[in-house]
């Protein structure tokens, strides 16, 4: 069961953003991952619980952060409740998309379970609902994630298989590398991990 750090900055200058400590593992019915996220001050800043079917699709989404909650699942493309920090009013929201994803190194590697690439296949578009910060506001997105190339590093527990994805963002065409070995990202725009305490777990 890999437990970590990873720290969130902003893609583009880099200002610390916030700290993501997790744990995640896979299990008899899919994946899940559990986080809490805490600005660079020490504050609590939100969490994240994300469980995955077998298959990679989202079995249970549970965001909160600004006093903000979102839940969701997969149902019909992807159903949330999204409900005000007062409580006093829920929204509802279905897309016809693949899943979700978010700021959470969780969500990349949810797609990536979700697609299971391989390096000498085309890439591949997906539709994804996004809950940006701080207010989770709702969002649809279109991607094309390719599977550049995987190559195994040794290290002292045995090789460590790592790939490398392309990611595309159909709406802008701004490409960015993301790095993924089992369930632990790397490195990806935005995204250190900083630390890990266990092995990333094997999916094969």
């Amino acid at each position: 069961m890999p437990r970590g750090r990873y720290t969130l900055h902003d893609p583009h200058d880099h200002t610390p953003l916030a700290e993501e400590r997790f744990q995640c593992a896979p299990g008899p019915s899919g994946w899940r991952y559990v986080a809490t996220t805490t600005t660079p001050d020490g504050a609590p800043r939100g969490s994240v619980d994300l469980a995955l079917d077998a298959l990679g699709r989202p079995l249970r989404l549970e965001l909160r952060a600004g006093g903000w909650q979102v839940r969701g699942a997969a149902l019909d493309g992807v159903t949330w409740v999204r409900t005000d920090p007062a409580g006093a009013e829920a929204t509802e929201g279905t897309v016809r998309a693949h899943a979700f994803t978010g700021t959470s190194p969780a969500f990349l590697v949810a797609t990536s379970r979700l697609l299971r690439l391989t390096p000498s296949a085309a890439a591949t578009r997906v539709r994804l609902v996004t809950f940006t910060d701080p207010v989770l506001a709702p969002r649809t997105v279109d991607q094309s994630w390719a599977l550049v190339k995987r190559e195994a590093h040794p290290t002292d527990n045995g090789p460590l298989t790592v790939d490398e994805y392309q990611v595309t963002a159909l709406d802008t065409g701004e490409r960015h590398t993301v790095h993924i070995t089992g369930d632990v990202v790397l490195s990806a725009p935005g995204i250190e991990l900083e630390e890990l305490e266990s092995p990333p777990s094997d999916f094969a």
